[in-house]
């Protein structure tokens, strides 16, 4: 059971590993949280418990604080999804959130996981300044409600 704001305790998640019939010591818990390429999870300050810093499909309230984000953002994606994004904007979809990189490289990282990655380009200050908000994740991802196709251009390779 999550609370509010994401936490599960870590008794909780070892034993619904066990009961699916996975790895389900410690150890391997702190070393899947220590070794995620995106540090996705982090554990509480006691190891009680632990959360997803991001990308939820159910809705939680991770506090993260509301940040001024720099004159651009990232997202990593791939050509076949470059029509409809262009006419729509990026959307969450699945998520709560939209998933912005602070830099190219991070961007390329993600988009490149579904094959060639094309980078768009988030004019995310001007996004700030026509009174959209940006949160920022513990582990550096920026995350926002939608990004309208105004405020997208593809990547200069």
């Amino acid at each position: 059971m999550l609370s509010p704001d994401g936490w599960a305790p870590v008794v909780d998640v070892l034993a619904a590993l066990k009961r699916a019939g996975l790895p389900d010591g410690i150890d391997g818990l702190h070393a899947v949280v220590a070794g995620s390429d995106k540090q996705r999870f982090e554990l509480s300050e006691d190891l009680g418990t632990i959360r997803a810093r991001q990308g939820h499909s159910i809705s939680v309230d991770l506090g993260w604080p509301v940040a001024d984000p720099p004159e651009f953002l990232f997202h990593g994606t791939v050509e076949r999804f470059l029509a409809p994004i262009f006419v729509e904007g990026l959307k969450p979809m699945k998520r709560h959130h939209v998933h912005l990189s602070h830099d190219r490289e991070t961007a390329a990282a993600v988009g490149g996981r579904r094959g060639e990655a094309v980078i768009l380009r988030i004019a995310a200050q001007r996004m700030a300044e026509a009174g959209h908000i940006f949160r920022l994740s513990g582990n550096g991802v920026w995350l926002t409600d939608g990004v309208p196709p105004a405020y997208l251009e593809q990547a200069a390779t």
